[in-house]
């Protein structure tokens, strides 16, 4: 039955059952469509390809019964943001996130299963203990205390499935992905137009919430902002930067060490006041400053902003290009999986030769 499968690609295009059906010329009322997604009808042949082709998936697509759900899904969001945009991006993600394992059952790769750091879950019974929860990842990951260059890679690596879309009032997503007769696994959809020094805070603010087990009058979002922050920005390495103490910091130093650690201006601060480099006047000084300069607020560029696509993750479309060059799929596959014509999939290949 293609019920599921079809309410996903439906959502994930962003249609109401109307728009579809007015998509592929009524040749089907909106209301046979619903019985489609109910499974209480099947379409013709005929239905089924223009489907297809309007929601740029294949009919195999819309045929498997090797569904995917989200579970514990948690929104970085805007206030405001509606409901039908949350539903909107989560069905968005289960459509990206198929694709993304099918290529990777082709190629016969470890998929579902993330490497979950040995010493995880860490009880976190005062906010504080989120240090020691990012020192221990560190460590479990071999990742010693220099700053992270790629942390969408060295997630991906670690078994992440990290997603880049375009989205509006949300900010991104992070949950489980169920799968048939599979481990959970876990994926990070984060907003593509951010600058790459927030993506990426926000990508170790997540894994935050992986890791950590906050304790009964925790606040969990304070918990996973100090967890991302020392995963950013080991203490030692940090003082050893900039000092202890000190009574004020000055915009070009902290220009400086966001070069260095891929943060925000912003997160420094916080930084440091939470390791006691400042006191809490200076920090507040300091926000002053960043609000008088515009950077408090949208579109939130500082000095030396990170580009967005300095963050963006690969490992999609690198795999996909793998399973092209090795034969597993062929030039259509490719451009389906990566959501893209032909003529351009052509145009990439021939870029990545170049």
């Amino acid at each position: 039955m293609i019920g599921n499968k079809l309410k996903v690609a439906r959502s994930a295009s962003g249609l109401s059952l109307r728009a579809l059906s007015d998509a592929i010329g009524g040749i089907v009322s909106a209301q046979a469509i619903g019985k489609y997604e109910r499974n209480e009808d099947m379409p013709s042949s005929h239905v089924l390809i223009a489907l297809a082709k309007t929601l740029n998936v294949s009919e195999e697509y819309l045929l498997s019964e090797d569904e995917i759900a989200l579970e514990g899904v948690d929104f970085r969001k805007k206030v405001g943001a509606s409901s039908k945009e949350e539903a909107v991006l989560e069905a968005r993600a289960i459509h990206m996130l198929e694709r993304y394992l099918a290529v990777e059952d082709m190629l016969q790769l470890r998929s579902v299963e993330w490497e979950q750091p040995r010493s995880s879950p860490h009880p976190v019974a005062d906010i504080r203990d989120a240090e020691d929860a990012a020192r221990s990842v560190r460590d479990d990951w071999g990742l010693g205390n220099d700053p992270i260059p790629q942390l969408a890679e060295l997630l991906e690596e670690r078994g992440v499935k990290v997603l880049s879309l375009d989205l509006d009032d949300v900010d991104g997503l992070a949950a489980k992905v169920r799968r048939k007769d599979r481990s959970a696994a876990r994926v990070i959809v984060v907003k593509r137009s951010t600058w790459s020094e927030r993506k990426r805070f926000n990508l170790a603010h997540e894994l935050g919430h992986m890791v950590i087990a906050p304790g009964e009058g925790v606040d969990v979002e304070k918990a996973a902002h100090r967890f991302a922050g020392a995963f950013l920005m080991p203490a030692d390495v940090l003082r050893a930067e900039i000092g202890a103490h000190r009574s004020s910091i000055s915009i070009g130093e902290l220009v400086a060490l966001k070069k260095r650690f891929g943060v925000s201006i912003q997160a420094i601060a916080y930084r440091c006041k939470d390791l006691g480099i400042i006191s809490q006047a200076a920090f507040v000084r300091l926000f002053k400053i960043f609000a008088e300069r515009g950077w408090r607020t949208a579109p939130f560029e500082e000095p030396e902003t990170m580009a967005p696509a300095l963050e963006e993750p690969k490992r999609f479309e690198r795999l996909c290009y793998r399973a092209l060059t090795e034969g597993v799929i062929g030039e259509s596959r490719a451009a389906e999986l990566l959501g893209i014509s032909v003529r351009e999939l052509d145009a990439r290949l021939d870029q990545v030769a170049a």
